[in-house]
């Protein structure tokens, strides 16, 4: 009899492997539900604990593994079905997701499935808005199916010598120097590169929108922590989870990936329900430097903290996805990401302050009229996110510095018979917080802006603690970023802009880049 023992705490899993540990242990599971032992090749049987998985099975090795891959990995109508997951009975949203999401990282290559064509597919969104129409490869076959005859010799016996492992199997461990494949390639044991075999089953995926990054991947990996299979087995099984609507599984970023997975229930309760504490957001493409293969271009550790959570649900709820109809209706629509989301998201995934970063990445006017078409959300989150009482008496006070400024210009242009453009005074007072390049700049700068509004209750207040701010040569950015956001956030009687007219000014393509938040006004 053939034993396989494996285990959550071998110190040579990585957390991709115990991902893989996890979707073996599920696919297990489900197994065990559907296919009575005696239907089984081989009397093959396992033991779970939840950190451990125990197989057993008697006769040749390849026999009895070939029939477990290929019923854990099957196809339903082109789209590939995880049995883990049992996705053949998900909502049609998710496993068109599930679907391309595996293509756009694991089997990015063309060598790792065999095409039958294309095929389109309309999901409904809700009632008021034409189904996104999206096209999707329809599979014959993948490589997950035929693996077993990598894990065995030609007698059909498990080998007992490390395998060369390709990209596919475990993302960016790639052959270091092309010129010597042999001599650099990523080797695993067998019973490793098995165990990664199943990563597919209990990883995420995101459809990735970046408005801020100039790169090309489509799709997000999250790859969970698990320390309990057990338990990450029934959050994988959620039914919120199975059945998510395809607008639930865009993100504009790595970290909004990161946090929408970890956080998707509610704050923070995957991590103390399902105990997944963090997670690893990864994209993946073609470099300059490699383009024979796919390499990891971008990862990010996310964890679930308490505050962090606890803001981006705030973010997510204020700064939501918008769906946008296409041009022509019967196209269908499209789910268009949250600009202010993408760098807030990014930002409490790192442990920065949601808001850092601001004034530099926001370097163009067109970039900041996207960030004011969400000023609506921006202004919630300066209202109910946890801050620092300094940082939000600041926001107040050049709030209120703004609508002074306004009512002035307003007074004076209607005076001489003029229409009051707010968005020349915007322009000229972003300009003014782009060419402060240090703490000095940044001191004239705000001080002027402040005189020339007059009196301004909250500074007056504040004044200790504001002075403080402005004054410290290590918070200038700081206070810069928060003089920036005050801006974008500003709500007032005084801005009456037009949504219709902003739309009417963008082409399709600019539509598919930025979110058309509805403007509000007091």
């Amino acid at each position: 009899m053939t034993e396989l023992k494996l285990h959550l705490g071998h110190p040579g899993l990585t957390l991709l492997h115990r991902a893989g540990l996890a979707g073996l242990w599920m696919t297990l599971k489900q197994l065990e539900q559907e296919i009575p032992p005696e239907k089984r090749p081989g009397s093959l049987s396992w033991e779970l604990t939840p950190r451990q998985v125990q197989l057993f099975w008697e006769g040749n090795d390849f026999e009895v593994i070939d029939w477990l891959l290929k019923e854990s990995f099957q196809l339903d109508n082109g789209l590939i079905a995880l049995r883990g997951i049992d996705s053949k009975s998900m909502r049609k949203d998710s496993q068109v997701v599930i679907h391309q999401g595996i293509l756009g990282t694991f089997l990015q290559h063309a060598k790792t499935r065999k095409v039958i064509g294309e095929q389109t597919q309309s999901l409904e969104i809700d009632e008021d808005h034409p189904p996104v129409i999206i096209k999707y490869k329809a599979l014959e076959s993948y490589v997950h199916q035929e693996f077993a005859k990598n894990l065995c010799d030609k007698n059909g016996n498990w080998l007992k010598q490390p395998i060369s492992i390709a990209g596919w199997l475990n993302p960016g461990a790639v052959v270091r120097h092309n010129a010597f494949p042999s001599d650099t390639s990523f080797e695993e044991s067998p019973e490793m590169a098995f165990i990664l075999l199943y990563a597919p089953v209990s990883c995420c995926y995101y459809i990735l929108r970046s408005r801020l990054r100039d790169q090309k991947a489509q799709y997000a990996l999250v790859v969970p922590e698990i320390t309990d299979m057990e338990v990450y087995a029934s959050y994988r099984q959620d039914p919120q989870l199975r059945y998510a609507a395809y607008q639930d599984f865009h993100a504009s970023s790595l970290g909004d990936a990161g946090l929408r997975f970890l956080t998707y229930q509610g704050i923070a309760e995957s991590a103390r329900e399902f105990k997944v504490k963090r997670c690893q957001v990864l994209t993946l493409g073609v470099v300059p430097w490699s383009s024979q293969q796919k390499s990891r271009t971008d990862l990010l550790t996310v964890e679930a903290e308490y505050r962090v959570c606890k803001n981006y649900q705030i973010c997510k709820a204020v700064l939501p996805d918008r769906v946008v109809v296409k041009a022509k209706a019967e196209e269908g629509s499209f789910i268009a990401t949250s600009f202010a989301r993408e760098m807030i998201a990014e930002n409490l995934a790192r442990g920065y302050s949601w808001y850092a970063g601001f004034a530099e990445q926001v370097n163009s006017n067109e970039q900041f009229k996207q960030l004011c078409y969400e000023r609506g959300g921006l202004n919630e989150m300066v209202m109910k996110t946890e801050m620092d009482d300094r940082e939000r008496w600041f926001v107040q006070a050049c709030h209120e510095a703004i609508r002074f400024t306004y009512g002035r210009l307003s007074q004076k242009t209607q005076d001489r018979g003029e229409f009051t453009n707010f968005d020349r005074e915007n322009i000229r007072i972003r300009t003014g917080l782009t060419r402060c390049k240090n703490a000095e700049s940044f001191r004239e700068f705000i001080t002027s802006f402040w005189a020339r509004a007059g009196r301004i209750p909250t500074l007056q207040e504040h004044w200790d603690d504001l002075m403080d701010l402005v004054m410290d040569p290590k918070e200038w950015k700081k206070a810069r970023d928060l003089a920036l956001l005050a801006l974008a956030s500003y709500k007032g009687k005084e801005r009456q802009e037009r949504q219709e007219e902003l739309q009417d000014e963008l082409d399709e393509d600019d539509v598919d880049l930025i979110v058309l938040a509805e403007l509000e006004e007091d």
